[in-house]
């Protein structure tokens, strides 16, 4: 299959115009399954909870619409990022593919300040079959507890989608290890740009990727440029957990000897 990250560079509160953006850049290649950044529509620097809410839509709302209808007409798959409006305001993932919504996740680590805005995910870490293998989410700052990409994967997961507005620099380099340590592809889009509002600047640094299970980087973008980068995996791969003969990932492990 062929899977592809889109890197954006949104402006903040212009959801219409953001998401026609995405879907031009979309339209440029064909993918089994994108991925693009999270919160890609509204942007990510909010000032209060008041605007997140003003923002906010659900899973059935006018980003998936335009989403849904792109992956009906194209036979492909979509991950991308929003805010959620549910019981409470979640930085969520959605999973859309041409019958609708497949899955959902929400943010279950939450960076700097969304703690201020978001509620904590709750749905844990699901995984997703599709025609061409299992794909599991996480969001962005996942990417510092290990146990997001080791949950997904030991439940199954081949490929960990990976929307993400990084601000941080280590993250991309940190995905080798993710995925090397559970045998998994990752595919993280990231967004470029910068937000300066309410008196908080933040500088976005790209660097959108695709990790095979070999910890190989099959792809990275710049610092600076949107763009698209795509690879033609095998996520049957990731399910060999075999290091060597005496050897198994998850086979190996000593859960009675790790402080719970």
């Amino acid at each position: 299959m062929k899977v592809a990250v889109i890197q954006t560079d949104p402006v903040f509160g212009e959801a219409s115009a953001n998401i026609q953006r995405a879907l031009t850049q979309l339209h440029t290649v064909k993918a089994d399954l994108y991925v693009l950044p999270e919160l890609f529509n509204t942007g990510y620097n909010f000032i209060d909870e008041h605007e997140v809410g003003t923002l906010a839509e659900d899973s059935s709302g006018f980003t998936f619409q335009a989403l849904q209808k792109f992956t009906r007409e194209n036979s492909c798959y979509i991950v991308y990022g929003f805010a959620e409006k549910a019981d409470k305001l979640y930085n969520s993932s959605a999973l859309v593919g041409p019958s609708g919504l497949i899955g959902l996740y929400r943010k279950v680590h939450l960076y700097y300040r969304e703690t201020l805005f978001f509620a904590p995910g709750n749905l844990g870490f699901p995984v997703f079959d599709l025609p061409f293998g299992t794909i599991g989410m996480m969001i962005c700052f996942d990417w510092m507890f290990p146990e997001s990409a080791r949950a997904l994967a030991l439940n199954g997961a081949q490929l960990i989608a990976h929307p993400s507005n990084l601000v941080m620099p280590y993250c991309p380099d940190a995905m080798v290890t993710r995925c090397l340590e559970n045998r998994v592809f990752a595919a993280t889009a990231n967004r470029v740009g910068e937000e300066d509002r309410g008196g908080i600047k933040l500088k976005y640094i790209g660097k959108s990727e695709i990790v095979s299970p070999r910890g190989e980087i099959l792809q990275r973008l710049n610092e600076a440029d949107t763009g698209i980068a795509t690879a033609d995996i095998d996520l049957t791969t990731a399910s060999n957990k075999q290091i060597n003969e005496y050897n198994d990932l998850f086979g190996g492990r000593r859960t009675d000897q790790y402080v719970q």
